[in-house]
């Protein structure tokens, strides 16, 4: 029989490279892991490692058990939550991934909110931007994850997460920002083509390839002198007159713009900010609970 903590470990070593690096993520020691992968392998009556020096590899066995342990673990894991929370047990666990503009002005009141209603449950958090966010959720990394896809961009559509359970929590629009001295820094609004000819400072993997489809589509391909995903970078580099940038609104609200004016951008650009997790997972009372606070927080 094929135990869940046996999928645990075989996860561990899989992404580590090594029983030692696995131990060490896992907090146990390296013999204990040896032994556990031992059972599993004869549990599942082949060979799941490779073992080439000090580093592991895959059989193709291990490949299609590693494969299935994620949805295997999450199912587990919504199992083990509601169970729990059915017997009166009244406390959980919520594993959270947000994007940095997210963390900064949706998560702390949302998470303030489940303190004060739900003091048991721990929450925990860590940032990471969309595709890879949404990849971890699907991995079994997290439960739920604060996403965005850009309205109209390639890609962006009903089939992107198919798979998920889907809270829409707002729009956000883009908005332009430029040097203080800049002639435009007045201006109720600017058309992006306007901007053609200025050096640009864009954001996100996603951000930048979004930024490169609106220019196209109004007929320029911006040049892009810098690129970082910090966005008080982004402000500070405006503000300091080497280009201009276009970021959303959540980035505004959780930075100080200093020098950077802000202005309105046509046409319209607008990403749609969700919160996602598993269909097995929304059905745990802790993950319902953060889902419907990340919402309340949201319509502000």
């Amino acid at each position: 029989m094929i135990e869940a903590r046996h999928l645990r470990i075989l996860r561990a070593v899989a992404a580590t490279g090594s029983f030692s690096a696995a131990a060490r993520e896992l907090g146990c020691t390296q013999p204990a892991v040896s032994q556990q992968m031992k059972a599993l392998e004869q549990s599942a009556g082949t060979p799941l490692l490779i073992r080439t020096g000090r580093e592991m590899r895959l059989t193709q066995a291990g490949e299609a058990l590693v494969r299935h342990a994620a949805g295997i673990l999450a199912g587990l894991t919504a199992a083990e939550e509601e169970v729990a929370a059915i017997a009166g047990l009244r406390a959980g666990r919520v594993r959270l991934v947000s994007f940095p503009s997210g963390s900064s002005t949706l998560v702390p009141k949302a998470l303030a909110a489940m303190r004060a209603d739900h003091p048991g449950t721990r929450v925990s958090l860590v940032e990471a931007e969309p595709p890879r966010s949404v990849e971890m959720l699907r991995e079994g990394d997290c439960d739920v994850a604060l996403a965005f896809r850009y309205t109209g961009a390639a890609g962006s559509g009903p089939a992107e997460w198919a798979d998920l359970v889907v809270r829409p929590l707002l729009t956000d629009r883009l908005v332009g920002l430029v040097p203080e001295e800049h002639p435009l820094a007045g201006a109720e609004r600017v058309g992006m083509a306007e901007l053609a000819g200025e050096p640009w400072i864009a954001g996100c993997p996603r951000c930048r390839r979004h930024l490169v489809e609106v220019c196209e589509g109004v007929g320029f391909t911006p040049r892009i002198d810098f690129a970082t995903d910090d966005y008080p970078a982004v402000v500070g580099l405006v503000g300091a007159g080497l280009g201009v940038a276009v970021l959303p609104e959540l980035a505004v609200e959780s930075v100080r713009t200093g020098s950077a004016r802000t202005v309105t951008v046509e046409p319209a650009v607008e990403r749609e900010v969700v919160a996602l997790t598993l269909p097995d997972l929304a059905r745990v009372p802790a993950v319902a609970a953060m889902l419907d606070r990340l919402e309340h927080a949201a319509a502000r």
